[in-house]
């Protein structure tokens, strides 16, 4: 399941996992995807090693820029993946 974190102001979408168990570590994989003509631009970051996978159309100027942005929202997103994203969170 993917929770909702952000969109941002040209409608790209930041979405998470919950904790993902592999090979004994948590791990999160985050999905970003914007949505251009004809279709969309989309990749994976696999949190807390920021190992991008399946990049879809992005630059190399838009993963660094993510990363950066990941790099300070990761905590954020690490634990609400183990409390079921937002929805859940706010039930505390």
């Amino acid at each position: 399941m993917l929770y909702p974190f952000m969109t941002l102001n040209d409608n790209t979408e930041i979405v998470h996992s919950e904790i993902l168990n592999m090979n004994g570590k948590e791990h999160v994989k985050v999905c970003i995807e914007r949505p251009v003509f004809g279709g969309f631009q989309s990749v994976e970051c696999y949190l807390p090693e920021y190992e991008w996978k399946n990049n879809e159309g992005f630059t190399k100027n838009d993963l660094e820029k993510f990363q950066e942005f990941l790099e300070s929202a990761a905590h954020i997103i690490i634990e609400l993946a183990r409390e079921g994203g937002f929805d859940s969170a706010s039930n505390f």
